[in-house]
């Protein structure tokens, strides 16, 4: 049987330790809380969005199919499959071009996206789901590519950046409709109002 004090004096240590980590942390700049002045450098860090349509925003960088597929299989393929093809969170991430009007659709990329940029800032933004925004700029481009070439969009060859990414006309492109419905039904209500 073990003693107490054994137990009491590694909990005393881990106390001790977690003390001298929060005491070795930089806290000469106070975290960014609301109404807490930030700089230009945190806002730009920030603001990263990227207007899908035009590609406007896309950063400078650019990315081959082959660096895609190396990528893809270190930090993608654990959620998506070897190869894209489906894996335990997500199904595959190519097929299914000109399914949209089918009763049964399949959803990727090629076959959803109505603009190419729309793959680069979303995984820009959230991938890989356990270290978001960690890629490089060249790496986003590299996956885009990879997965383009899955779905026949670019070739085995290719290289994307900026201006390929935003010349690129996906099969989807005009499939979308602008619904410009009213968001509410609501009558609006303009005296005696309770």
């Amino acid at each position: 049987m073990r003693s107490p004090n054994g137990f009491i004096a590694g909990c005393a240590a881990l106390t001790l330790l977690g003390f001298s980590a929060f005491a070795a942390a930089d806290t000469s700049r106070p975290p960014v809380s609301y109404g807490t002045p930030i700089s230009e450098a945190d806002v730009a860090s920030w603001d990263i969005d990227i207007q899908t349509k035009s590609g406007k925003g896309l950063p400078p960088g650019q990315g081959s199919v082959a660096e895609g597929e190396k990528i893809f299989a270190t930090k993608c393929a654990a959620c998506h499959g070897a190869g894209a093809a489906g894996g335990p969170q997500y199904g595959a991430m190519f097929g299914g071009i000109g399914s949209m009007t089918e009763k049964k659709r399949k959803l990727t990329p090629g076959s959803m996206y109505p603009y190419a940029p729309i793959l680069f800032d979303y995984t820009r933004r959230a991938m890989p789901m356990d270290a978001p925004q960690s890629l490089s700029n060249n790496e986003v481009y590299a996956l885009t590519a990879y997965i383009y070439h899955l779905n026949g969009l670019v070739e085995k060859d290719a290289t994307v950046d900026a201006a390929s990414l935003s010349a690129m006309k996906m099969p989807n492109r005009d499939g979308f409709i602008a619904d410009d419905r009213p968001d509410t039904k609501a009558v609006r209500c303009m005296q005696d109002c309770n």
